[in-house]
């Protein structure tokens, strides 16, 4: 069982920058994918980034609607994965899910608590 903890949502201005942050309960060498998805009101969630660890490197993939703005990457050391999001505009505002996929069970989502981000003046 993987828990995951995430921090940093709040409200922006729109053209302003936050950092999520999601920290897993145990050691990141075992999860093969870890990624945000989004879920605004009314709507249905969201894939937004993922990153996948390769033997020497990491992966990252982006929805074209984030695709420029947002940066996702992990600290192995730390069990963290992190989105930095930048140029954020009002239809950024959502609810930001965090999860993981262990290399054992690549099927299987574990995921998040959830962090708002806010998006306005």
């Amino acid at each position: 069982q993987v828990q995951l903890v995430e921090s940093g949502g709040g409200l922006v201005q729109p053209g302003g920058s936050l950092r999520l942050s999601c920290a897993a309960s145990e050691d990141l060498f075992g999860i093969n994918i870890m990624g945000y998805y989004r879920q605004a009101p009314g709507k249905e969630r969201e894939f937004i980034a993922r990153i996948t660890s390769g033997a020497f490197t990491t992966y990252p993939t982006y929805a074209d609607s984030v695709k420029g703005r947002f940066t996702i990457s992990r600290d192995n050391y730390k069990n963290t994965v992190y989105l930095q999001m930048n140029s954020l505009k009002p239809e950024d505002a959502a609810v930001y899910y965090c999860y993981a996929t262990k290399t054992s069970n690549p099927t299987y989502k574990y995921w998040g608590q959830g962090a708002q981000v806010t998006v306005s003046s």
